[in-house]
């Protein structure tokens, strides 16, 4: 009973573990994916003062990128 213990721990730390290395790692790989190059120093400074915290809350901060995004191009469009 006690091996089995230890094994269901070892499987939750690694599951938690694996969980926070791809939510460290996926802003990054959205930002090389999908934003281009020219543009990447701007989201990124963006992305900073939106959300502050030790860890990014990453869809609530693109959201709000994204809306500052569109209110740059309506004034530059204007």
């Amino acid at each position: 009973m006690t091996g089995f213990l230890v094994i269901v721990a070892v499987v939750a730390l690694a599951i938690i573990v694996v969980v926070e290395l791809v939510s460290a790692v996926l802003p990054m790989v959205i930002v090389i994916a999908m934003v281009p190059p020219h543009e990447r120093d701007g989201l990124a400074r963006l992305l900073a003062v939106c959300d502050s915290s030790r860890r990014l809350r990453l869809w609530p901060a693109l959201r709000l990128a994204v809306q500052a995004r569109r209110e740059e191009l309506r004034r530059v469009g204007s």
